[in-house]
């Protein structure tokens, strides 16, 4: 049986540059006492939601894959989503993001956007 913990993340606000990492799971060091070696965990995303904060529509584009990678075929959820003024767009799902996987993106204009997201948190093994 999983013993995984309730996890959020943010409120983190968008920058734009289109290579920054939101999130990952991995932890650096996972040497323990003697004899044990600390599994990594890993991210069940379920819910995320971006928030525009200004007058005007805003995109988003979010990748999954490699640190600081926005290679084109690992688009995640939104690509150039549009984002209307003072609204906000969700996504349902379940999306696992272990070690070696991180959530990488930004928006087409700086502090407009905002994102938040909810899911589980547990350990491999």
């Amino acid at each position: 049986m999983a013993l995984n913990r309730s996890f959020n993340l943010g409120p983190v606000l968008l920058t734009t540059n289109p290579a920054t990492n939101i999130l990952n799971p991995a932890i650096t060091n996972t040497a323990g006492p003697v004899g044990f070696v600390m599994p990594q965990p890993y991210i069940l995303l379920q819910h995320l939601r971006v928030t525009n904060r200004t007058a005007v529509a805003i995109t988003v584009s979010l990748w999954k894959g490699i640190a600081a990678g926005n290679i084109v075929g690992t688009e995640f959820v939104w690509a150039q989503k549009s984002v209307p003024a003072y609204d906000s767009v969700d996504a349902i799902g379940l999306w696992r993001f272990d070690a070696a996987d991180f959530l990488v993106g930004g928006a087409n204009q700086a502090n407009a956007l905002i994102l938040t997201a909810e899911g589980e948190i547990g350990v491999s093994g």
